[in-house]
């Protein structure tokens, strides 16, 4: 009987999943920064409406690698988050100031 090893599966749909999460991030950053070099709002509302059709498509990757980590590694997981609670709470409390106070 054969015995199937899943971690080189779950490896390459992980990298998969962080890839397409950085490729499509990269492409909303992109449009970001060009948003305030825009000279008047026709062209902001052209740039952000070119974004509009897959602006959450790229946190779907995200999520897809958070909940596939856990899956199929839950010991990498429970190391991981962990460490990465501070920054994502920084980030947090810096998106809601700048909410806040903009």
């Amino acid at each position: 009987m054969m015995i199937i090893d899943f971690v080189p599966l779950w490896t390459v749909l992980l990298a998969a999943a962080v890839f397409f999460y950085v490729l499509l991030d990269g492409f909303d950053l992109g449009v970001g920064m060009l948003y305030g070099l825009a000279p008047d709002t026709k062209t902001r509302n052209l740039i952000m409406n070119s974004i509009a059709p897959i602006w959450d498509g790229n946190e779907t990757w995200l999520v897809f690698g958070g909940l596939g980590l856990l899956a199929a590694f839950p010991l990498a997981f429970a190391i991981i988050i962990p460490a990465v609670y501070f920054p994502i709470f920084s980030h947090v409390v810096g998106l809601g100031f700048s909410w806040c106070c903009l």
